[in-house]
């Protein structure tokens, strides 16, 4: 039921734009057989607007297919360079993701948050869930550059600070591990230990042999081959789970990629607040102006033009040095 909602999800716009599409073209053949065809321009018009606006949402859709961008995220936020201003710049990124959560339908928790220890955090954690929570936070993976008149400067001078973003997938960790038994080689023989006359003149010693990965486990001093069995197969569980979660670990830290310093010739975008307000990503090349809107969780504009630009430089790379300003 969960995979028939997902493929109606994606399904469904386009189905209601081909409708839209059917209606305004119903329209037109309408007009061009009336005396007056100049009454239907503005329904037509405001068809096609409509139509115009769900392509742009099926388009942004598109971008979004990454293995892992329908999963929910976890968002870690860490201070750099700057001291209390740096705290205080990662206090200030927080909000921002919690507003832009809130705006947008998604529920954030955070855990772990630590106070700075003159103002700001020195680190917080947050669970973001939601459907492509990941896929469109991942914009945000990188170090953040703030410029502005710092509030914790005496003479009032303009000074630079840092913070890091870290985004990552949350991968549903099943702990319940399913072994079919076509993978299994299972081997009786008697066991040599001592044990008793029983154990030692029936094969109730067992050795189990999981053939995708050779894992091999035995259990011989039980008394019955049924008990033996049952404590080899926890062995093997978790020897699979251990194996599971190394497995994990790597695929977390391929997910992470290159883990930048968080200070100068780092930064993925800058936000100036002082002599002008600007922000500049540095990947897409996007400048926003609105910069209040931004820290009000206003983040539509960077997170698609990211996505736009991640799709584009596999095949085209960074073509252009022309900046967009949004």
């Amino acid at each position: 039921m969960q995979a028939l909602a997902k493929s109606k999800e994606e399904v469904l716009p386009y189905l209601d734009l081909k409708r839209k599409l059917d209606d305004a073209l119903t329209l037109v053949e309408m007009a061009e057989s009336d005396d007056d065809p100049e009454a239907y321009e503005p329904e037509v018009v405001a068809e096609l607007n409509e139509i115009l606006a769900g392509i742009d949402k099926v388009e942004n859709a598109t971008l979004l297919s990454g293995p892992y961008d329908t999963y929910d995220a976890i968002l870690e936020i860490k201070p750099g360079a700057g001291g209390t201003e740096a705290c205080d710049w990662a206090a200030m990124l927080l909000r921002m993701y919690l507003r832009w959560a809130e705006a947008n339908g998604f529920k954030a928790e955070v855990n772990d948050e630590l106070p700075g220890e003159v103002a700001g955090i020195s680190s917080a954690t947050v669970f973001v869930t939601g459907r492509n929570a990941y896929g469109m936070l991942r914009s945000e993976h990188g170090v953040h550059r703030l410029v502005r008149i710092s509030p914790f400067n005496a003479n009032g001078k303009r000074q630079t600070s840092f913070a890091a973003v870290e985004v990552l997938p949350q991968i549903e960790d099943d702990s319940e591990l399913v072994i079919d038994d076509k993978d299994l080689r299972i081997d009786t023989y008697r066991s040599s230990g001592a044990g008793g006359q029983h154990v030692n003149k029936t094969s109730s010693a067992i050795r189990i042999t999981h053939l995708p990965t050779n894992i091999v486990v035995t259990c011989q001093d039980q008394r019955s081959q049924l008990q033996n069995k049952e404590v080899a197969m926890r062995v093997l569980k978790a020897k699979l789970g251990e194996l599971e979660s190394r497995k994990f670990d790597q695929k977390m830290a391929e997910i992470r990629g290159d883990q930048q310093r968080i200070e100068w010739g780092s930064q993925i975008r800058s936000y100036v607040f002082q002599p002008y307000t600007q922000i500049t990503d540095l990947r897409s090349r996007v400048k926003v102006t609105d910069i209040n809107a931004t820290m009000d969780g206003n983040l539509e504009a960077l997170q698609l033009s990211y996505l736009r630009w991640f799709a584009g430089k596999g095949a085209a790379g960074d073509a252009t040095d022309d900046d967009d300003e949004i």
